[in-house]
C-alpha cells in the first residue's frame, strides 16, 4: 500500500507540470527506499541496466550521424514544394517515421524544427499544420524496432531478464529487433493515415502563414565546388540546393561565364562559384552543405573541412574599423581577425557581386567563419558595433561521415544477427565512433542527456519497488478482475494494459511508464498462465501513444513553443487518436502474438 501511495504521489505531482520528471521520479525512489518498499542495492540497480548503457551509447551514434551530416543532406529534397497541406503533411511524415525507426526521435525533431518552420513559410502554410504531425510521427516511428525507442529496449531488456528468471528461451537477436514491427507498422500505416487524413482540420493556424519575406535580413553568400570535391558530378537537386527554404540560388558562374536561375538537373564541376541570397537561418544551413566551401577556405591546405573548433558569428562593422573602405579580398579578415567572410547583409541593399569585391561599408552585417572564442575576445573591440556567435552552430564533420554511417549499419546488423546483447553492440559503436575520429570524445560525452539517463534509472528502481512489494501483482489482479467481470476476454486483458501505459505515458513520459508498467504485465501474463510475450509487445506500442500532452514527451514539449500552440490542442488531435491505435493494438494483438500455455 505504501508502494502504490508514494508512486501515486509520484504521479499526481508530475501531472501538475510543476515538478521536474527526473525530480518526481527520484524523489519517489528515495522514498521507497526510506520506507522500506524496496532495498537501496535493488533500487540503485537501474542506473547500472543493460538498457540504460544501451540508450545512452545510441544517443552518442545519433549525435554522430547529425554533427557528420549524415541525416540532414536529404532532409529538404524530401520535403521539397508540395502544393496541398495533406501532400505536404505526407511528405513529412514519412521520411520523419522512418527516420526514427533507427535513431533516437529526439534528435531527429530536434534537427526538422526550424527546417520545418522556414518550410512552411516558403510553401505559405501555418508551421501549426506540421509541426504536432512531426513529433507524433516521430514518436510512431519508433514502435518499428528495437533501437527505435528507449522504452523498447528498456522493456526487451526487462523482458529478456524475466524469461531468464523462469528459464523459458530467448527470443532470437533478429526478432528481438523487428519483432516490434508486428504491431508497430500496422500503428504506424494507421496513425499516420489519421495524421495526414483528419489532423489537418483538428489542428487551428497559431501561427499565422508568412505571405511576405520583404522584412527579413538577406545574406549574400558565395560558396565554390574544390576541385576533388564530393559536390562534383552532382546535380543541384541532388543537393538539395534548389529547395533550401528561405535561399535562392541565383546564379552559377563556370569559367568566367555566369549562367543565371539554374535548372535544377545541372550538374557540378570543379572550380564553380554559386551565387545566394537567403535568410540568416538558410546561410547557416548551407555551411553544412557537403562538398562547398566558402570562399575564404579556397586557399586553405584542407577546405572542405573547416576545424572542428571553428564558430560562425555575426558582427556590425562599426566607423572605426579599419576594414571600412575596403574590398573584401583586400581587408586581410585571415591575418587580421584570423576570420574569414561567409556573408554579407547591407539593410535595404542587396548585393549581387562576388563576395571578395564588395566594399565594406560602416553598419554593414557580416557573417564570419572565425576561431573558438572569438565573440568573447571582440565583444568590447571598436572595430564593432555588435558581436554575436550563431547559437548552437558546429561545423558538420563532413571526413566522418563514410564512417558513421557503417558504423550505424554494423550496428543495425550485430543487434540482428549476432547473440550479442543490446548493450555490447551498442556501446561498441560509439566508441567505434569516436575511435575512427567521426565525434569527439568530449562531445560524445555531452550527447548523453543526464536528466534523461537519470529518469530511466529511477524509473527502473519504482519498477521494481513495484514489483517487490506486491504493487505490481495487486495492481494487475484487480484490472483483471475487472477485465474478466465484463468478459471482454484475452483481448480485453491486453486492452487494460495497453490503456494504462499509454495513460501513465501522459503523465510520466514512456521510459517511466515502461518501467513501471512492466511488473504489472507480467503479472497479468502469470495470473492467466500464459507465455508473456503478448503482453511485453503490446506493452512497447503502448508505452509510444504519449499523444495527449505537450510534457508527455520531449519531441511533444521540443514542438510546443515554435508551433504557437495550447495545451488543448494536443488531446483535440492526439485522444481520438489514442483511443483508435488503443483499439487497434488490443484487436491485433493475439494475432500477431498468439497466446499460449506457459511451459
Amino acid at each position: 500500500m505504501l508502494a502504490l501511495a508514494i508512486t501515486g504521489v509520484v504521479v499526481a505531482a508530475l501531472a501538475t507540470n510543476k515538478v521536474s520528471v527526473e525530480a518526481g521520479m527520484l524523489g519517489g525512489l528515495l522514498a521507497l527506499i526510506l520506507v522500506g518498499a524496496v532495498s537501496p542495492e535493488r533500487a540503485l540497480a537501474g542506473f547500472a541496466h543493460p538498457a540504460v548503457i544501451a540508450i545512452s551509447s545510441l544517443f552518442v551514434v545519433a549525435a554522430t550521424l547529425f554533427s557528420t551530416g549524415a541525416t540532414s543532406s536529404f532532409v529538404a529534397p524530401l520535403l521539397g514544394l508540395p502544393k496541398s497541406v495533406r501532400i505536404a503533411q505526407l511528405r513529412l511524415t514519412v521520411p520523419v517515421a522512418l527516420l526514427s525507426s533507427c535513431i533516437n526521435n529526439t534528435p531527429v525533431v530536434a534537427m526538422y524544427v526550424p527546417i520545418v518552420q522556414e518550410w512552411s513559410r516558403r510553401i505559405r502554410v501555418s508551421s501549426s499544420k506540421f509541426l504536432i504531425p512531426l513529433s507524433f510521427a516521430s514518436l510512431l516511428g519508433g514502435q518499428l524496432t528495437l533501437i527505435g525507442s528507449a522504452s523498447n529496449l528498456i522493456v526487451m531488456g526487462l523482458y529478456v531478464e524475466y524469461l531468464d528468471s523462469l528459464g523459458l528461451a530467448r527470443p532470437s537477436s533478429l526478432r528481438q529487433f523487428w519483432a516490434p514491427a508486428m504491431l508497430g507498422l500496422p500503428v504506424l500505416t494507421v496513425g499516420l493515415a489519421y495524421l495526414v487524413g483528419i489532423s489537418s482540420r483538428l489542428l487551428p493556424e497559431r501561427r499565422k502563414a508568412a505571405t511576405d519575406r520583404g522584412n527579413v535580413r538577406q545574406y549574400s553568400v558565395q560558396m565554390h565546388v574544390p576541385k576533388g570535391s564530393r559536390a562534383e558530378g552532382k546535380a543541384l537537386q541532388r543537393l538539395g540546393l534548389r529547395h533550401l527554404p528561405g535561399l535562392d540560388l541565383y546564379a552559377v558562374e563556370r569559367e568566367g561565364e555566369a549562367i543565371l536561375s539554374p535548372s535544377t538537373d545541372m550538374r557540378l564541376a570543379a572550380g564553380d562559384r554559386l551565387y545566394f541570397v537567403g535568410a540568416f537561418d538558410a546561410v547557416v544551413d548551407l555551411q553544412k552543405v557537403y562538398g562547398l566551401v566558402p570562399s575564404h577556405r579556397l586557399s586553405e591546405d584542407s577546405p572542405a573541412q573547416p576545424s572542428a573548433a571553428a564558430e560562425l558569428v555575426e558582427v556590425v562593422v562599426s566607423h572605426e574599423s579599419p576594414v571600412v573602405g575596403k574590398v573584401i579580398r583586400k581587408a586581410d579578415f585571415r591575418g587580421t581577425y584570423e576570420a574569414g567572410v561567409v556573408g554579407v547583409h547591407r539593410c535595404g541593399e542587396p548585393i549581387l557581386s562576388p563576395i571578395e569585391d564588395v566594399e565594406i561599408q560602416e553598419g554593414d552585417t557580416l557573417m564570419l567563419d572565425a576561431p573558438e572564442g572569438f565573440e568573447d575576445d571582440y565583444r568590447s573591440s571598436g572595430d564593432f558595433c555588435l558581436v554575436a556567435k550563431v547559437p548552437g552552430y558546429e561545423h558538420p564533420n563532413h571526413a566522418g561521415r563514410r564512417k558513421a554511417v557503417a558504423v550505424c549499419g554494423v550496428l543495425g546488423l550485430g543487434i540482428m544477427f549476432t547473440e550479442w546483447p543490446p548493450m555490447v553492440v551498442c556501446l561498441g559503436a560509439a566508441l567505434l565512433m569516436v575511435f575512427l575520429g567521426c565525434i569527439p570524445p568530449q562531445k560524445a560525452f555531452l550527447s548523453i542527456p543526464l536528466r534523461v539517463i537519470a529518469t530511466i534509472g529511477a524509473a527502473l528502481g519504482l519498477a521494481v519497488a513495484l514489483e517487490d512489494s506486491g504493487a505490481a501483482q495487486f495492481v494487475a489482479d484487480n484490472v483483471l478482475d475487472f477485465a474478466e467481470g465484463l468478459g471482454v476476454g484475452d483481448r480485453g486483458m491486453v486492452l487494460g494494459i495497453v490503456a494504462t501505459a499509454s495513460a501513465f505515458a501522459q503523465v510520466i513520459n514512456k521510459n517511466g511508464a515502461a518501467a513501471m508498467m512492466f511488473p504489472i504485465a507480467m503479472a497479468a501474463a502469470a495470473r492467466l498462465n500464459v507465455h508473456p510475450e503478448p503482453f511485453a509487445f503490446s506493452l512497447i506500442v503502448g508505452c509510444g501513444l504519449s499523444f495527449m500532452s505537450p510534457v508527455s514527451y520531449n519531441t511533444n514539449l521540443m514542438v510546443y513553443a515554435p508551433g504557437g500552440y495550447k495545451f488543448t490542442d494536443y488531446p483535440r488531435v492526439g485522444f481520438p487518436m489514442t483511443v483508435l491505435l488503443v483499439l487497434l493494438v488490443a484487436w491485433l494483438c493475439p494475432i500477431a502474438f498468439p497466446f499460449r500455455p506457459l511451459s
